[in-house]
């Protein structure tokens, strides 16, 4: 799952630092919550693949991931498109019985960035642990959105025919399995009904998933996912979570574009959308991106990504992902009832690779584990880009306090 560990334990913060002085602009501070027990003493070091998850490198891992492993460079535009800035809100929240500040926040939680933007404006942008906007940061699962609105490019290109052909029909090393024989759509949804675990306690079938894939050794990966074949419900008819769905998803587009998933998001969006920095993308063995996770990229470019999806596939009055795509990715089928808001989860819903929220306004949001989450309002056009170091991969309730503080954001700015 996404859902990450809250950490309470406030410090009490370096003296902010803004980018020039007086202006708007980023602001960095060289602590954070528990900033000893995230490595400050030793300058947040990014450690080694074996050490990724130890906390005290955290930091440097999710901020420095693709010179921990082989990834695949994503150039940023040609021509940068810049943000405009205005000053700071005074944003306050509630929680529990507290009515806290946006300060309060970042005091509170292990947040690496926090940027908040209104359309083409940039409102807010803190760093905390010696993280710049110069850093890439990894995206863990948000990354599977990614995947799902390439995916409605390659259909509006007709290089996918439908989302309802089977997997094989795009990844022949897939045919005679449980996952051959699921439709696109099963995998956009998270629906396929074949039997996968997602628990994060290095022993589950993520874990089998990702030792195979993060090794330098050639392995087919159509060959990797071929291990998972047992179905335990028909497709498309109960949600569960899995990010080797994703994975395959990766697949079908390599296949059906001739072209790396990263070289496409470059020419169908990173450079359309004005990027000021180069991104990229973690790739198995093969050469393969790993399509379930593992996208880096700047603050600023994460949110240049959210006012896209914010304007529902549009940037600047050009159409880069099918707009009926973006609202059907967004929105839950009538007839998909156990994909809707409080019923795939006690919270939200699931669309292609998206989670809604509830409500009668649709607002959805990219997540990843240990507290990465884009979250998108296209009425508004707020977006809130948050990245994270929480301690525990996932954790029920993680995120009611962003949730809390988006929301004071909507209430508040939103007009």
């Amino acid at each position: 799952m996404i859902v990450v560990s809250a950490v309470w334990a406030p410090l009490a913060c370096a003296e902010d630092v803004q980018s020039s002085s007086g202006a708007a602009g980023p602001v960095f501070s060289n602590s954070g919550p528990d900033a000893d027990i995230y490595g400050a003493a030793s300058g947040y070091p990014k450690g080694t693949r074996a050490t990724t998850t130890q906390l005290d490198k955290l930091v440097g891992a999710y901020s420095h991931f693709d010179e921990i492993y082989p990834s695949r460079r994503i150039s940023r535009a040609a021509v940068p498109w810049q943000f405009k800035r205005a000053p700071e809100p005074s944003i306050a929240y509630s929680f529990g019985t507290e009515r806290l500040s946006i300060g309060d926040y970042l005091k509170r939680n292990p947040v690496t960035g926090l940027l908040i933007a209104r359309d083409d404006t940039i409102l807010y942008e803190h760093y905390q642990y010696s993280r710049t906007d110069h850093d890439r940061f990894l995206s863990q699962s948000m990354a599977k959105t990614l995947v799902s609105m390439l995916v409605g490019i390659a259909v509006s290109e007709g290089r996918i025919k439908s989302i309802d052909d089977l997997t094989s029909t795009y990844v022949p090393g897939l045919a005679g399995t449980e996952y051959g024989n699921t439709s696109i759509r099963a995998l956009l949804n998270m629906s396929s009904g074949v039997e996968f675990s997602e628990v994060y306690d290095g022993h589950d079938d993520i874990a089998r998933l990702g030792r195979a894939l993060f090794v330098e050794e050639t392995k087919d990966p159509a060959a990797v996912i071929a291990q998972f074949n047992t179905r335990i419900a028909p497709p498309g008819t109960r949600w569960h979570y899995a990010s080797v769905e994703t994975e395959i998803l990766g697949l079908v587009l390599r296949s059906a574009t001739g072209t790396p998933v990263a070289d496409y998001l470059h020419d169908r969006i990173w450079d359309a959308i004005g990027t000021e920095a180069d991104a990229s993308w973690a790739i198995d063995g093969s050469g393969q991106e790993i399509a379930f996770c593992c996208f880096n990229a700047t603050l600023r470019d994460y949110a240049r990504l959210g006012r896209l999806l914010a304007h529902d596939g549009a940037w600047e009055g050009r159409q880069l992902i099918p707009r009926q795509w973006l609202l059907d990715a967004t929105t839950v089928r009538p007839s998909d009832g156990y994909l809707a808001p409080r019923v795939a989860t006690p919270y939200f819903g699931y669309g292609y690779q998206v989670w809604i929220l509830p409500g009668e306004q649709r607002r959805f949001a990219l997540l990843g584990i240990r507290g990465q989450v884009i979250l998108v309002d296209p009425v508004s056009k707020l977006v809130m880009v948050h990245t994270a170091v929480r301690q525990k991969p996932s954790e029920p309730g993680a995120l009611r306090e962003p949730l809390a503080l988006w929301f004071a954001v909507l209430q508040q700015i939103g007009q």
